[in-house]
């Protein structure tokens, strides 16, 4: 009898274990390699805002376009952090190093040195595996002149063919990112040192 049980026991525990959920995998925006530096270290530091991101989209679910109306959402891959969350960790890091400055978003402010605030609101965030990804964001820079709030409003979009493969669409959107936060932090340095800038192509 006790035999009985413990085989009945034993192939239950094997049922429970073959019907357990697949392991979750979590992804995130910021690279991992350092940005190359270039120039001196920049003489103003940034506050990267919190990121404007579709409301369909901030969330740790990460979603992928399948046709041209239908998204699925991927069971077993997630972000590390709501969306918006990434998208604002990605650029703070990548820009903190090119411009080898600090991001004081959240912390007490140097007042002797001026600060830029990014703002960047996402409209657009496709991945489309065997057709590509897609990122369309507007972006604005703000700092302090004579007691105003001066601003710099600009545009980027920017895109990558993704092939069939999902894996490999987190990898390019960390490029993607990158890209971004090279365009943002390469502006905000023209407009601080010449007080004036042009925006990047979008």
């Amino acid at each position: 009898m006790k035999r009985c049980l413990s085989v009945i026991i034993m192939s239950a525990m094997a049922a429970l274990s073959g019907c357990a959920s697949p392991e979750v995998r979590y992804h995130t925006l910021v690279n991992p390699e350092a940005a190359g530096i270039t120039g001196a270290p920049a003489s103003f530091m940034i506050e990267v805002l919190p990121v404007g991101v579709p409301a369909q989209l901030d969330s740790q679910q990460i979603v992928i376009r399948q046709n041209n109306s239908r998204v699925v959402v991927l069971q077993n891959d997630r972000w590390l952090s709501p969306l918006g969350e990434e998208v604002q960790t990605a650029l703070s890091s990548r820009m903190t190093q090119r411009l080898q400055t600090t991001d004081v978003a959240g912390l007490t402010r140097d007042d002797n040195k001026p600060v830029i605030r990014v703002l960047l609101q996402v409209r657009r965030f496709d991945s489309w595996p065997g057709k590509g990804i897609s990122l369309d964001a507007g972006w604005s820079l703000s700092r302090m002149n004579e007691g105003k709030r001066i601003k710099v409003v600009c545009h980027t979009r920017l895109s990558r063919t993704l092939s069939g493969d999902a894996s490999q669409m987190f990898t390019l959107w960390q490029g993607v990112m990158d890209i971004a936060a090279d365009q943002i932090a390469k502006t905000a340095r023209q407009w601080m040192n010449s007080g004036d800038t042009t925006c990047p192509q979008p």
